[in-house]
């Protein structure tokens, strides 16, 4: 079972409860990670969570978490689907990810369509609004590891 759970939010998440509350809800992100930290806690993991408007700062994060995180979560909000750096920085670092998104992106504009993260993750969670993370949590703490990881 995994003991360290990594949590990333990608651009404008930071915004949430302002943003397009008939896409995203009204709730923000501080209750989301406030909801995160509690499900973890009751799960018996350690959960680290980090926030960034910025790519590299995503990357970093994402290339730090092989180091110390046995699962990753993320949404990588707009760059899911324009940034090939996190994609392959995901590929790059070999801990199992979980991509979550509130929205569903299939019902949304053809260019959310496409995620360049979704090859490389493990599972795609999204629609469900702030439950999206929970699940994703979830699913993130069911997970097998390969003991060598």
């Amino acid at each position: 079972m995994p003991r360290k759970i990594l949590v990333i939010h990608g651009p404008n998440l930071n915004l949430l409860g302002e943003r397009e509350p008939g896409i995203y809800g009204r709730f923000t992100l501080e209750e989301i990670n406030k909801e995160l930290s509690a499900l973890a806690a009751q799960k018996g993991v350690e959960l680290k969570i980090v926030q960034s408007n910025h790519e590299g700062e995503l990357v970093e994060a994402i290339q730090n978490a092989r180091h110390w995180a046995d699962v990753l979560v993320i949404n990588p909000a707009a760059y899911t689907h324009t940034s090939v750096a996190i994609r392959d920085a995901i590929a790059a670092v070999r801990v199992p990810t979980v991509e979550v998104h509130l929205s569903n992106t299939h019902a949304r504009e053809g260019f959310r369509h496409t995620s360049l993260v979704s090859p490389v993750a493990v599972g795609v969670i999204m629609g469900f609004g702030k439950a999206s993370y929970l699940l994703a949590l979830d699913a993130a703490v069911s997970l097998e590891l390969d003991a060598k990881k």
